[in-house]
Parts: structure tokens; C-alpha cells; sequence
């Protein structure tokens, strides 16, 4: 768990998720990725220019959590095409899951995870690397877990 305290425009407190939350979040999380020793060799190879990707990225994840219909694509297709493995799963959602918490606060951090686990259980069965597992619950701001 990280004990860094959100960036100053990070709400403190659960508020409605807005376009610049997400285009923070996804602009903040891909550069930790592009870092990352795990993760960054896996999409260097295969990301031409990181500015349109980020914006392409932005627009997933605000078709996800906000509903915006603005994403056209396939990410199944997009991601065959990369060579992962389970362990980068793991990573990329702890990484995107810590990156959450810093930048919108726990609660909404919690609602992007939820999504993120989802999508990544799917990717993960539709690239055919094994079973999965349903993400443990997390934890609430005062460290206690739901349910």
C-alpha cells in the first residue's frame, strides 16, 4: 500500500468522476508504465507515439467508468498482439490500482479498480492464459475491508 499522498488535485473525499480525473489518472498511470521494468518492455515495442496512445487510452477508460461512448476499437485484438503474461497482469493492476488511490481518492479509486479487474479477467481469458481469480476485495481509507 502506498503511503504517498494524492497529487493536490486528487479529491479527498469520494466526488463524481469526471474527464479530467480519468485523463489524469490514464496520463499519470502510463508514465509509471513506460518505467516500470515489467511492463515497459512489454509495450515500448509496439507504441509508436505515446501521445496519441495516451489519448486513444483516455477514451477507453472514459467509455468504461463514464460511459461517454467514446472508444472504438478492440482491445482483445490490440492486446494479442503484445506478448503478456499472467505476471504482467498482476502488475499492471497493482500499478493502475496504487496509481487510482493517488490521483481520485479511495473511493474512486475502488470503482476504476473494479472496472479494471473486470476487463483484465476478461483480456486474460480471451488471450488464453489460464484461469483467473476475482481480485481481493480492497480496503477502504480506514484500512478496513469491505463485507
Amino acid at each position: 500500500m502506498s503511503t504517498a499522498a494524492p497529487t493536490p488535485d486528487a479529491p479527498t473525499a469520494h466526488a463524481p468522476l469526471a474527464e479530467a480525473d480519468i485523463a489524469r489518472l490514464v496520463e499519470r498511470f502510463y508514465q509509471r508504465v513506460r518505467l516500470d521494468p515489467l511492463l515497459g518492455p512489454v509495450f515500448a515495442p509496439v507504441v509508436e507515439d505515446w501521445d496519441v496512445h495516451i489519448a486513444t487510452l483516455i477514451d477507453f477508460w472514459s467509455a468504461v467508468v463514464l460511459r461517454s461512448g467514446r472508444y472504438r476499437g478492440n482491445p482483445m485484438a490490440m492486446h494479442r498482439r503484445l506478448p503478456i503474461q499472467p505476471e504482467h497482469f498482476e502488475r499492471w493492476l497493482a500499478l493502475w490500482n496504487e496509481t487510482a488511490r493517488e490521483e481520485l481518492g479511495e473511493d474512486n479509486a475502488r470503482i476504476v479498480g473494479d472496472h479494471a479487474a473486470r476487463i483484465g479477467r476478461s483480456l486474460r481469458h480471451g488471450l488464453g492464459l489460464g484461469p483467473t481469480r476475482p481480485s481481493p476485495p480492497q480496503a477502504d481509507a480506514s484500512g478496513s475491508m469491505p463485507g
